[in-house]
């Protein structure tokens, strides 16, 4: 895979006090993030879509990792506004708990099954994060089954549909972790650099921050262009 697709990476987008990890845009710059694609003629979209273009020209993957609540009262109201859609990670071992493995960060809520219901029926595609936000690179090979294949089967059995992405906890992946991953089921996997296992399941993305306005946007999509001719 030579010419790839440019693929933003969010996580949550809320009102916020204190984010260490930078992990959160607020709702205004999130709204303005968007407008400037739209304004450009692109469109967001899901990976699942985006996969499936016969053409990706004038297309932008959005994802969100985590699962965060906040998808569903911030980021899904606007991306309908233009006719976006993304895909959403979920953290199957912790749906409607917060995000446990973020230790000494604010605490922020999850989505329920009935909020990733909600979404899927917006037209979101929902995707695992694994069962645990665990580092799979770490892991004995039956815990790594469990994390990769056994959050699929969860999602697909809240779901009732069939869960075609995967995206790797703090983007750590090895042969191993993309084998077991393409051994699954799944049809793609999204990571977070470049790397010699960039391809269909290990997918580079471009973080998004609260930082990222109109500038810094056309910064970030033109080293794109450069580095992968799209």
């Amino acid at each position: 895979m030579t010419a790839m697709p440019l693929v933003l990476m969010y996580h949550s987008v809320d009102k916020y006090d204190s984010d260490p990890l930078h992990v959160t845009v607020s709702p205004d710059r999130f709204a303005r993030q968007m407008r400037w694609l739209a304004r450009r003629g692109l469109s967001g979209v899901s990976m699942l879509e985006l996969m499936r273009a016969r053409s990706t020209r004038g297309l932008v993957g959005l994802t969100f990792d985590d699962g965060y609540g906040d998808f569903l009262s911030e980021v899904v109201p606007v991306l309908r506004k233009y006719g976006f859609t993304a895909t959403v990670f979920v953290v199957t071992g912790l749906i409607g708990e917060h995000n446990a493995w973020d230790s000494g960060s604010p605490r922020k809520r999850l989505m329920d099954a009935e909020g990733l219901r909600w979404a899927a029926r917006q037209g979101m595609e929902i995707g695992s994060h694994s069962a645990g936000h665990y580092s799979l690179s770490g892991l004995r090979d039956d815990e790594l089954h469990q994390e990769v294949a056994g959050s699929k089967a969860t999602l697909e059995d809240l779901l009732g549909r069939q869960v075609s992405g995967f995206c790797y906890p703090y983007g750590h992946v090895n042969t191993r972790e993309l084998a077991a991953v393409r051994e699954a089921g799944y049809s793609y996997a999204c990571a977070i650099w470049k790397s010699e296992l960039t391809g269909t399941y290990a997918l580079p993305r471009t973080y998004v921050g609260e930082r990222d306005g109109a500038l810094r946007l056309h910064a970030k999509r033109a080293r794109h262009r450069v580095r992968w001719g799209w």
